[in-house]
């Protein structure tokens, strides 16, 4: 079939988008794809990190190409303690994202500088006038209406530094919180790229998205410094502000979408919703679709719904603890739930970041006393406690 009629027109170049295309190039080569993303370049300026035990059977495969960096295992740091996890952790970037589906796809599969001025189920118009249709439409291009949900942000400014001199880290610092508490939970993440290259990201679990990009890199100076890291230069930076989601309405979520078009990534809720991890949904939901016996038959985009919804119900417990950690504890004390989870089993803690909980985990994960006031913890489980503000200024990624 012709590459301006393809079986599958996907929208946004991005992580969600970008694994759905891999994922059929590999398992589904007897479909064509055609990729359409409004920047020049695919995947945006992203660094996407992840441990190992987050990935579904086989996800490795598929992921595998993306790898920019591995570890052995990564730090902790709080107030009361510092310790060492043994889980394999690993980075891509979106320079490896571009570069993998550029290598992977035909060049003719890939539009970018498309801005779409209108889908449906099974075309694409471009504001350049161009047209495509398709046997089938993916929207993966990120929410931009969070109205539909309560909760809090995660924000963040992250740079790649070029140092004088080794940084001396034998691991990443997945967070340090011994920062001092600013905005909500705050803290530091580091990953360490090459001996005198370092990735710093500062963080905040915060009421409000509304970012300072010249306060928050000043204090990321201020950690190299405090390290006694000689910065030469920011070799790269990104910033972005992500939902964490305490509850809301899936049906209101979805109500833009487009009647037929089926819905990928943080677009159609796939993330985590209290780490905001988008990296394991989006996987999962690749391997799922290009593996469905149905695909290129049935309806496409009633299987990405009912994917989502699934994703959403299983998902309701990590809204209870995105609750405890908005409604129950005040801002300053929020590392203090924090510090408590990764004083758990290693294991466990695993099961969390992978959204895979088992009843013992989430059984245990709030027994014991609780690190937040005991009627606000019991007002947020009993569901009489206060809603956590909406989320209608943010964008998820």
């Amino acid at each position: 079939m012709a590459a301006e009629h393809p079986d599958i027109a996907i929208l946004g170049g991005g992580l969600a988008g970008g694994l759905v295309a891999l994922a059929l190039a590999r398992w589904r080569p007897d479909l064509s794809v055609m990729l359409f993303e409004r920047e020049a370049t695919l995947g945006g300026n992203h660094v996407w990190s992840y441990f190992a035990t987050d990935l579904p059977p086989d996800g490795d495969t598929l992921i595998a190409p993306l790898v920019d960096a591995t570890w052995t295992g990564y730090d902790v740091r709080f107030p009361a303690y510092t310790r060492t996890l043994m889980t394999p952790y690993r980075a891509t970037t979106s320079h490896r994202l571009d570069l993998v589906l550029r290598d992977v796809l035909p060049g003719t599969a890939i539009v970018t500088g498309a801005h779409v001025s209108v889908c449906t189920a099974n075309s694409v118009t471009l504001a350049d006038g161009r047209h495509f249709t398709a046997g089938a439409v993916i929207d993966a291009r990120g929410v931009r209406d969070m109205s539909s949900l309560n909760g809090g942000w995660q924000k963040f400014l992250g740079q790649r530094l070029k140092l004088a001199r080794p940084h001396k880290l034998a691991r990443p610092i997945v967070m340090d919180a011994t920062v001092e508490q600013i905005d909500g939970y705050r803290f530091v993440y580091c990953l360490p790229f090459a001996r005198d290259e370092v990735f710093v990201e500062d963080t905040y679990y915060s009421d409000d998205p509304a970012l300072d990009h010249g306060a928050l890199a000043g204090r990321i100076a201020d950690y190299a410094r405090a390290k006694g890291w000689d910065v030469l230069g920011v070799l790269a930076e990104e910033h972005g502000v992500l939902p964490v989601v305490a509850g809301g309405d899936f049906d209101r979520l979805r109500a833009g979408a487009v009647h037929g078009v089926a819905l990928a990534g943080t677009r159609a809720g796939l993330f985590h919703p209290l780490t905001s991890y988008s990296l394991p949904d989006a996987l999962r939901f690749a391997l799922a679709l290009a593996r469905w016996p149905d695909l290129g038959r049935a309806d496409l985009a009633q299987f990405a719904e009912d994917y989502a919804r699934s994703h959403w119900k299983q998902a309701s417990y990590y809204r209870t603890l995105s609750a405890m950690l908005f409604v129950a504890a005040t801002p300053v004390e929020r590392y203090r739930v924090l510090q408590r989870f990764y004083g758990l089993a290693p294991r466990l803690i695993e099961r969390f970041y992978a959204g895979q909980s088992s009843a013992i985990d989430k059984v245990r994960i709030l027994s014991g006393r609780p690190p937040v006031p005991i009627g606000a913890a019991l007002g947020v489980l009993t569901g009489l406690g206060p809603q956590a503000g909406q989320l209608n200024n943010g964008v998820a990624g």
